[in-house]
């Protein structure tokens, strides 16, 4: 697509001239100092960006850099165990990442001899592994011109062309693939893929956008038309459904809680979590009766319950619906020895906890408990 071909590509700056003043900025007021950015291999930078998708560069430091210690490269990271992954994943969010992570770390390790490709085509390849954060390795770990569109990029370029549409849409997202391939220069790839992460997370901001000192708001649509805050595009707003659970927490005579682990698909795949059932009945002994099988064995594998306890009820919002949760603490007045630790099930020891990924639900009602 030529510049003329499409109205919102820059008309009166070219693209070099608008690199050459993000990377001027650059020099001056960029990051530099980030962990990820000291000893820079393709391994830590694809960490980083994985760690980074939705979660801001303050909470990312102190997972990435525990990260680091656990598993300093890809063999290191095939070789571990899941639970020991997710474990240190727990309080970032989507899960799924963690499990992708792992697979892409067992195929690199095994089929690539611990090489990472080292194009956009070869990178996206792998699990987890998106069009932007696969730019974001070439350009930063191998210095190779490669265009990325995250989070900041897009705010950036929505705001600097008024680029109309919610960013998600197909059709606005590949106006903005557009308009950061033609903005992307051949020289300096990883000065300007950060500057521009920088841009967004410095200056660019969603509030209180620090226009008078960004370097490219001399031809900035937004700034001109003090019209900042309007773009990007929200996306259109809809109700969420919600649905109500009951959490069952069931606590030993020794005061080990017992867990299960979730299916790798769904919510949660893979963690550590309470048993679950639908709140069907205001009875909480014969909830017992909607409790998985495992679960009613362990509870009426020795003498009576000691108690059970109703907590207040409280919201876990996903993208997609609100998980509306009752906690209910049933307390034994045995240790079961019918249920002993397996890959599906366990009783987790507050007192000498055991590396597992918990979902965050759980870990806030684990530390509630504690």
């Amino acid at each position: 697509m030529s510049q003329n071909d499409n109205p919102t590509l820059p008309q009166n700056h070219s693209a070099l001239s608008f690199a050459q003043r993000v990377l001027h900025w650059f020099d001056d007021h960029g990051r530099k100092n980030l962990p990820w950015q000291q000893d820079i291999n393709a391994y830590r930078v694809w960490i980083s960006e994985i760690m980074l998708q939705q979660t801001q560069v303050t909470t990312v430091i102190p997972y990435f850099e525990t990260f680091m210690e656990h598993f300093p490269n890809v063999h290191a990271l095939a070789s571990a165990e899941i639970d020991e992954v997710l474990h240190l994943w727990t309080g970032l969010g989507y899960y799924a990442s963690a499990r992708n992570l792992y697979k892409a770390a067992q195929q690199v390790s095994s089929s690539l001899q611990g090489e990472f490709p080292t194009t956009v085509e070869g990178l996206v390849e792998l699990p987890g592994i998106g069009r932007s954060t696969a730019a974001a390795i070439v350009s930063i770990a191998f210095e190779k011109p490669a265009t990325i569109l995250d989070g900041n990029v897009k705010r950036v370029l929505t705001r600097h062309q008024c680029v109309e549409g919610w960013p998600g849409n197909t059709k606005t997202q590949n106006t903005l693939w557009d308009l950061a391939e033609t903005y992307t220069p051949n020289n300096r790839s990883r000065d300007y893929t950060q500057v521009m992460m920088d841009l967004g997370a410095t200056l660019c901001t969603r509030s209180k956008p620090q226009c008078t000192i960004c370097p490219v708001s001399e031809d900035c649509q937004a700034f001109a038309n003090n019209c900042q805050t309007d773009f990007p595009h929200k996306k259109p707003k809809k109700v969420l459904p919600k649905k109500h659970i009951h959490m069952l927490i069931t606590l030993n005579s020794e005061g080990c809680i017992y867990l299960e682990q979730r299916p790798d698909n769904g919510i949660w795949g893979g963690l550590y979590s309470f048993p679950e059932c639908t709140p069907t009945t205001d009875n909480l002994n014969n909830m017992l009766d909607a409790a998985p099988p495992t679960l009613r064995q362990a509870i009426h594998s020795g003498p009576s319950i000691q108690e059970i306890e109703q907590w207040s009820e409280f919201k876990h919002t996903f993208s997609n619906y609100h998980l509306m949760i009752t906690p209910v603490i049933i307390r034994l007045n045995h240790s079961p020895l019918t249920v002993s630790d397996s890959n599906q099930h366990t009783w987790f020891n507050p007192s000498a906890p055991s590396k597992l990924g918990l979902a965050a639900p759980v870990k806030k009602l684990l530390s509630k408990l504690t």
